[in-house]
């Protein structure tokens, strides 16, 4: 496909999709569609803060004068009627990106619709929460992923997600299988994860890791937390192993004691470029401290994706050594927690009473000889 030639932007293009992302507030749909609330007479964009309306009063527009030729009014809050050319040039560049057989430069991106290169960067990953070479990397990773997941060799499958070799399909920057793409094709066959039950202050902990490092860390009864491990990774070896992982064991139970802040275990973390950013930023807050999502969407440059950084915390696989639970509302009140809201507040208060004596003056001292 030619870059330059303008193409109509497909995403959102069925009244599923549509509602989808207005359910979500997807600030990434702004400007793709609009949407109009019958029994207000009101329209908006997707991501309007506004009360959700039912279903059944809603339908959907391509274009603001659309809406208002229909006899609807625009939104006074979310201002529909000021989406611009901007949040159209995101939605065109994914959609270049999604639609390449190859990956396009920046500056060919930037050229297809109008902008700079350093100007169409800022504003995709303040959109995205991804720079567009971000977005192609989550793009040729979920490919390959689908290709493998239908029975592709993996030669084939390499090639039709866009790697060009396979130094590109095992260069750790862009692996986001968390295993080798034929370990991932056969459910994690051949794939050895030691796990671990061992009893904690929070309760039942199960600790597991491959060898590049921990795939999980969870809380919860003992049956469950084996079944929910077997079924992420169904045709891997899944050996309790309580000395293989001693060394992540009591780190993790040093940390919950408050004799070691700091976690910098290594992890073998899957999932998309975009939660993995999230991830990573959330082992930057510091032990003690809690932050919003607003915040922490500030953090990785995506300051309108609060809600796509709330789902990735939720599905954290790793508790403590990425620290979800640090991540709070933006009133300071407790958010929901992935192995409930007691552990979170269990959490939060032990990091805040072992920050103060770790940072408060000894009560014992030496004497001077």
């Amino acid at each position: 496909m030619t870059l330059a030639t303008p193409i109509p932007v497909s995403a959102y293009s069925t009244p599923e999709e549509r509602w989808q992302a207005v359910v979500d507030r997807s600030p990434a749909a702004d400007g793709a569609f609009f949407f109009a609330v019958r029994t207000t007479g009101i329209y908006c964009r997707p991501s309007c803060p506004a009360r959700q309306p039912k279903r059944e009063n809603v339908t959907f527009f391509d274009t603001p004068e659309a809406a208002e030729s229909a006899g609807f009014r625009a939104c006074l809050r979310c201002k529909p009627g000021e989406v611009g050319a901007t949040q159209r040039a995101v939605l065109h560049v994914k959609h270049l990106i999604d639609t390449s057989d190859v990956a396009p430069s920046l500056t060919k991106l930037a050229e297809a619709v109008g902008l700079s290169p350093f100007h169409l960067q800022r504003v995709f990953k303040r959109a995205t929460g991804l720079s567009p070479k971000q977005y192609t990397l989550n793009v040729r990773s979920e490919r390959l992923k689908a290709g493998l997941k239908a029975g592709k060799a993996v030669t084939t499958a390499m090639y039709d997600a866009g790697h060009d070799s396979p130094s590109t399909l095992y260069d750790p920057t862009t692996d986001a299988l968390g295993m080798s793409p034929r370990a991932y094709q056969q459910g994690g066959e051949n794939q050895t994860i030691h796990y671990a039950l061992v009893s904690s202050p929070l309760g039942l902990m199960l600790v597991a890791a491959t060898k590049r490092g921990l795939v999980a860390v969870r809380f919860g009864e003992a049956e469950g937390l084996t079944e929910e491990l077997g079924r992420e990774y169904p045709r891997a070896a899944l050996v309790p192993d309580p000395e293989a992982l001693t060394p992540y064991v009591e780190a993790l139970l040093a940390h919950l004691a408050g004799r070691q802040p700091k976690l910098p275990l290594d992890t073998d973390l899957g999932g998309t470029a975009f939660q993995r950013q999230v991830w990573d930023a959330l082992r930057t807050v510091p032990y003690g401290e809690t932050r919003s999502y607003a915040q922490l969407a500030e953090m990785i440059g995506a300051p309108t994706a609060v809600r796509a950084v709330a789902r990735a915390c939720a599905t954290n696989p790793i508790a403590l050594v990425v620290p979800c639970h640090r991540i709070v509302r933006q009133s300071g009140e407790l958010s929901s927690y992935r192995w409930g809201a007691e552990r979170k507040r269990m959490l939060l208060d032990r990091e805040r009473q072992a920050g103060v004596s770790l940072h408060s003056p000894s009560i014992t001292a030496q004497q001077p000889t």
